[in-house]
């Protein structure tokens, strides 16, 4: 895949390979909190490359936040896609100055400075409105960027529709009860089935994923493989030579 891909994605293609990637930005428990501008900040100013993750507003804007509740990052009761942006853009990340950022103004300050991957927290049967929010956004950032995401039917999305966005398909081990899947969609997704729907260029392995026999054939065909999350240096060191980048955090990659 590597040649075309080059020619395709130019500097997107070989960002996918180095700088390691800082997971939800360079983040730290007594400093910028996760997905924060001041994180994306702190990534560019150290040379790594980015990823966020992006939900969709009551009102359709993309808005960079890892989890559907608001719980745990803000303390407050109810999920993020009953709020609009300009509710969220007020609301504070782990009692710091810090605001819920849009995507818009999360790829503003990281501008050319580092890749960006952009994983699409979309849910299962509701694939389109969050993908083409995203295109929207995407092709006027002058930056290189990607997206990943684990539904494949959100791949598949953009496939069909902007097959010159350079896309990562996520994947796990799916032993939990994802809702929308059964066990046996979950056990062909662990055999990574959904790769034909998704038609990746590469794929993002969590670390029980990286060494399974699936992912290792792919990769021998030419897709790349990202490991995803590396919290220590010891996670990554019988991994390095079976893949081709980390997304990390909680250490100096």
């Amino acid at each position: 895949m590597s040649p075309p891909a080059k020619q395709q994605f130019g500097e997107a293609w070989d960002l996918l390979f180095h700088p390691p990637v800082a997971h939800r930005g360079l983040w730290t428990p007594d400093g910028a909190p996760e997905n924060s501008l001041g994180a994306f900040q702190a990534a560019c100013q150290a040379g790594y490359g980015i990823e966020l993750d992006v939900h969709l507003s009551a009102d359709g804007e993309a808005m960079v936040f890892h989890d559907y509740s608001l719980k745990r990052m803000c303390g407050i009761d109810g999920k993020l896609k009953d709020r609009t942006a300009a509710d969220l853009g007020e609301i504070r990340l782990k009692d710091t100055d810090e605001k819920i950022p849009t995507l818009l103004e999360a790829l503003a300050v990281i501008g050319h400075r580092a890749m960006v991957h952009v994983e699409l927290k979309t849910p299962f049967g509701e694939v389109g409105p969050l993908e083409q929010r995203v295109h929207e956004i995407l092709i006027d950032h002058a930056g290189p960027t990607c997206v990943i995401g684990f539904n494949p039917y959100s791949h598949a999305w953009f496939a069909d529709r902007f097959p010159g966005v350079l896309r990562g398909l996520d994947s796990y081990a799916w032993e939990d009860d994802t809702p929308h899947l059964s066990a046996e969609q979950r056990q062909a997704f662990k055999r990574l089935e959904q790769v034909s729907i998704a038609r990746p260029h590469f794929l993002a392995m969590s670390l029980d994923m990286v060494l399974a026999e699936e992912a290792q054939a792919h990769r021998a065909k030419g897709m790349p493989v990202v490991a995803w999350t590396v919290r220590k240096p010891e996670q990554w060191a019988p991994l390095k030579d079976h893949c081709d980048n980390l997304i990390f955090e909680g250490f100096a990659a």
